[in-house]
């Protein structure tokens, strides 16, 4: 396509909302909205839920990283978060990569809860996100990379002011960016979308901002942070318990498959009325909604506290198998009151455990002192931990040793 005949009319991304599957859709978005309230409501402590919403955080890094093709493994972004980098050059920038991605996502939630008529479809927001993003890592990974090999200096935060192809797909000019933006904003952020199309709307609209690629580099990391601001606005995102990157990376090659046939032009009088096909957009929406559904049910299948509960004493078991069977027993009902009620003082601790003063005193010190508790001063109210240590019998399958 030479600049002729690049992009440069708002018409050109018509449709903005698929015409074809409405019903499927519709149907979709009553179960996820369903289903993420219920997800809500598996862990009843708010604190227990905030932490293991820090945790998914940490978990949503991962993924959409892993997406673009960097890896960096639990442990490496817990020391990321300590600020202990790596002194291998990849490792380091990947750990970067993983620190900045759940800064933007801590400050985006902020953000979206003190400003709740925030227009989250605008180019600003969308541009603040890019700016945040990019402005956390170091000058070196501020360098975008051209298809010949040659780097750029990444425009943080600005509308890109070149040329681009994405595979097949060959963005708008950038001189007409501004007016694709603009009218995103109006479609995307207008009252005419019921709450009932919004999360068909979200789908529709993470396709066409990566159709649009408005940066020089990390529109997809936009894109899903975007997506992710979406889900907070219409309360669909489980109160922070279920990402949507972890569906799209264990599906990475579907994911653009249907992102490159949602580029497509309409393929026949069939095929909606607009300049792009409708089948391509249905398609995708109807994947994109898949996945989201997919991960709330994976989440709820972690989070029911009866087998939660019974997966932590197991740890117990494994992992601790010079403590005496009772120790494990009676550490492991702690855990799970202290799971429940999200902390519990020590007098509690020593009660649901069904031993001792002097008992529960061993216990609890056991426990802090192996890392399966936390608490904030030495006669301190107690937290189950959720770490690397324990992720994988906690949580198994929450990170997957993916394919970059």
């Amino acid at each position: 396509m030479n600049e002729a005949e690049l992009y440069t009319q708002t018409t050109s991304m018509e449709p903005l909302l698929p015409g074809t599957s409405r019903s499927e859709l519709a149907d979709l978005t009553m179960e996820v909205i369903g289903r993420s309230q219920a997800l809500t409501q598996m862990i009843p402590s708010p604190i227990s839920r905030q932490r293991i919403a820090a945790l998914v955080h940490e978990m949503n890094s991962y993924y959409s990283n892993l997406i673009e093709g960097h890896k960096t493994f639990p442990r490496e972004i817990e020391r990321a978060l300590r600020d202990d980098f790596s002194d291998q050059t990849d490792d380091r920038a990947n750990q970067h990569l993983a620190k900045a991605h759940i800064a933007v996502e801590q400050l985006m939630r902020a953000r979206l809860e003190k400003e709740p008529d925030l227009r989250i479809q605008s180019a600003d927001f969308i541009g603040w996100l890019h700016h945040e993003f990019y402005s956390r890592l170091p000058e070196e990974l501020q360098y975008g990379e051209r298809h010949d090999g040659s780097k750029y200096k990444i425009d943080i935060g600005k509308l890109r002011d070149f040329e681009v192809d994405v595979g097949r797909h060959q963005p708008p000019h950038h001189g007409s960016l501004p007016d694709f933006m603009q009218r995103f904003d109006e479609f995307y952020g207008s009252g005419r979308i019921l709450a009932t199309n919004q999360l068909i709307a979200l789908a529709a609209a993470h396709h066409r901002l990566a159709w649009i690629h408005p940066f020089g580099d990390g529109n997809g990391r936009v894109a899903r942070l975007h997506s992710q601001a979406w889900l907070i606005r219409c309360k669909a995102d489980g109160a922070g318990l279920w990402t949507i990157s972890r569906g799209l990376a264990r599906q990475k090659s579907e994911y653009y498959a249907h992102l490159s046939a949602a580029d497509q032009s309409r393929l026949n009088d069939f095929d909606g009325r607009g300049n792009l096909s409708d089948k391509g957009l249905a398609e995708f929406c109807l994947f994109f909604m898949r996945s989201m559904l997919d991960q709330i049910d994976f989440m709820a299948s972690l989070l029911d506290l009866k087998t939660l509960a019974a997966r932590m004493e197991n740890h117990l078991h494994v992992t601790y198998p010079l403590w005496s069977l009772k120790e494990r027993e009676q550490t492991g009902r702690i855990l799970k009151a202290a799971l429940i009620d999200g902390e519990i003082d020590r007098t509690t601790a020593t009660r649901v455990a069904g031993v001792s003063s002097a008992t529960g005193t061993k216990l609890i010190r056991k426990a802090l002192e192996a890392g399966l508790l936390s608490t904030p001063s030495p006669k301190g109210a107690l937290r189950v931990v959720f770490d690397a240590n324990v992720l994988e019998s906690y949580f198994p399958k929450l990170y997957q040793d993916l394919p970059v």
